[in-house]
């Protein structure tokens, strides 16, 4: 008849039931803190963000001067009418060219597009082109008569260049290319900007950069400041601005799914202890070790192994002498120590094996009066 051994269902359901119910609880507060926090958008050039690279002070101070910012990373959000209001586009995501035009046929009154891609340049401020160049980070006089450039006067200023059309005002340049361009197109401006670290919390109170950053982007009272993370409407409709991303909402969902291996793996891992004794089975004394061994050296009578076996205990027997010594060293020391002739020592301790079993015996013995002799001279 046998026993069984395992746990019962009820017993699993009881050791069990703890640990899913707080590995449940805590994955059910971080989904809730994510839901709760996708409203905010994150990374560089953030209104939310007070990161170096964010961009949380302009924002701020665009409210204190009567700007309501609506951020988001939604699409449908830049869509919307736009007929009296400003949208400025961060450099951040990948859209395209179908959600560029959906962009422009929203008709916002004022579009900021923030170091644009060659797509979004071509839908929204045809004849602005990228130059390839970059500008260094330096102080900058504005070079043109755009009101908020005049205003702020000397930026500092690094990124992108652009050209332009002749109608096309450009500040903040080399002569050839520059880095802010506005077109005024029908009741439409467009603002093209080539640095945004200008509006960064880092630099955005060196120079100008606030007073062109509040001339600039606060002329309206609504503006939507939208951070592109995903193309929605597919790649195959033309070319996209920048790198495929994935949505927010998977992102969301797979962090929550990465903390809650994690918080299984934190409670299934294993953890070392302190070490704690444990009796024996069976307790096999050293003496029958001993016999076991020479019973089975006899057994396959390995004389050469149990003779190196009795002369390596032995040497380990001999106090103050390193057992791992040159052979002659050993030899010489044992010599004067007990007055015995080097030459039967050296055959004694390094000699060739036994020829049978009573030279082995004999040569045990003789290493077991030579050790006394060393021990007790």
């Amino acid at each position: 008849m046998s026993t069984p051994v395992g746990r019962s269902a009820g017993e699993s359901w009881r050791a069990l039931r703890m640990p899913l119910l707080i590995t449940g609880a805590v994955v059910l507060i971080a989904i809730v803190v994510m839901i709760a926090t996708a409203a905010r958008t994150s990374g560089p050039f953030s209104p939310d963000s007070s990161d170096s690279d964010g961009a949380r002070a302009l924002a701020a101070l665009l409210k204190n001067h009567n700007v309501n910012v609506h951020s988001t990373e939604v699409l449908d959000d830049a869509v919307q009418p736009g007929d009296g209001k400003a949208l400025i586009i961060g450099p951040a995501g990948s859209l395209t060219r179908s959600d560029w035009q959906r962009i422009a046929a929203a008709r916002w009154s004022h579009v900021i597009l923030v170091r644009p891609g060659a797509v979004a340049l071509e839908v929204l401020a045809p004849g602005v082109q990228d130059a390839g160049q970059t500008l260094a980070w330096r102080s900058r006089e504005a070079g043109c008569d755009l009101p908020a450039a005049a205003k702020a006067g000397t930026v500092s200023v690094a990124g992108s260049t652009y050209s332009a059309p002749d109608a096309a005002q450009r500040c903040y340049g080399d002569g050839i290319t520059n880095t802010v361009i506005r077109l005024s197109q029908d009741d439409q401006i467009v603002d093209v900007v080539g640095t945004p670290r200008s509006f960064t919390n880092a630099e955005l109170a060196e120079d100008g950069n606030a007073a062109l950053a509040l001339n600039l982007i606060g002329t309206d009272q609504e503006l939507t400041w939208y951070l592109p993370q995903w193309e929605s409407s597919g790649s195959a409709t033309g070319g996209s601005d920048g790198p495929d991303l994935v949505p927010p909402e998977v992102r969301y969902v797979g962090w929550a799914l990465a903390f809650a291996v994690l918080v299984v793996a934190l409670w299934r891992g294993r953890r070392l202890g302190p070490v704690i004794a444990e009796r024996l089975p069976v307790i096999v004394h050293a003496a029958e070790t001993t016999e076991g061994r020479a019973r089975l050296y006899r057994r396959s009578r390995a004389r050469d192994r149990a003779a190196a076996a009795l002369r390596e205990s032995a040497l380990g027997k001999l106090h103050g002498i390193p057992q791992r010594a040159d052979p002659s060293a050993v030899v010489a020391i044992v010599a004067a120590r007990t007055g015995r002739d080097p030459a039967m020592l050296y055959e004694l301790l390094y000699g060739l094996p036994p020829v049978d079993d009573a030279a082995l015996m004999y040569l045990s013995h003789e290493l077991d009066v030579l050790t006394q002799e060393v021990r007790h001279p």
